[in-house]
């Protein structure tokens, strides 16, 4: 398969050759679901926490004698029925993360590149370096680029200037080829990649 590079200003420098089966969509689409939920999950804090009727002060006492009154029987002024009562069934301190197989993740990571690369959502950039770290800079590079919606720049190698330039950019987002994830390659509408990263997203991706 090949792929266009282009350059800063859209034009097309060269093709260059990746390999068969890297970036073809499996039909395997119900595995993004799988790992964007495990992602979400394993974002949470899981500190949420509420009283039981137990652990909220007072309620000792019964607050009126069982029969007699006319009114309904009550135990407790703590009851989850009483305003100021404690919760039933609330969220309690818990560890929500987990892990899908390394496969699953690997597969729905190659699943989520290829239909960036299928939609045309996918631009392969000589270089992306800029002279000055000015977010005027990142705007004018995406600007020649086509792309004025949510991008994801991936890097490898540090690129200085241009992180400080797209990080005052809302719907831009700069990640280095380690931390590509399938959330992120679904968020945002264009992925733009260097040419010299194209190699190591290959090796994450590979089957």
């Amino acid at each position: 398969m090949e792929l266009d590079v282009i350059d800063r200003h859209g034009a097309l420098v060269e093709k260059v050759t990746v390999a068969d089966g890297v970036f073809e969509v499996a039909g395997k689409a119900h595995l993004l679901h799988q790992v964007v939920q495990m992602q979400l999950a394993n974002r949470r804090r899981g500190t949420a926490s509420t009283k039981t009727r137990g652990e909220v002060s007072g309620g000792g006492r019964k607050p009126w004698r069982q029969k007699g009154t006319g009114r309904a029987r009550q135990g407790s002024i703590r009851s989850p029925l009483w305003r100021g009562g404690g919760v039933a069934f609330g969220p309690k301190p818990r560890d929500y993360h987990y892990q899908l197989p390394k496969k699953v993740r690997r597969t729905a990571l190659r699943e989520a590149f290829a239909m960036k690369l299928q939609e045309g959502r996918l631009r392969v950039v000589d270089h992306l370096d800029l002279p000055e770290p000015k977010t005027k800079q990142a705007v004018a590079l995406l600007r020649d680029l086509g792309i004025e919606v949510r991008a994801l720049i991936l890097l490898d190698g540090e690129n200085v200037n241009l992180r400080r330039a797209a990080r005052n950019l809302p719907h831009v987002k700069v990640l280095p080829v380690e931390g590509l994830n399938v959330y992120d390659l679904l968020y945002y509408d264009y992925v733009i990649c260097p040419k010299d990263a194209l190699a190591k997203v290959q090796s994450r991706v590979a089957p």
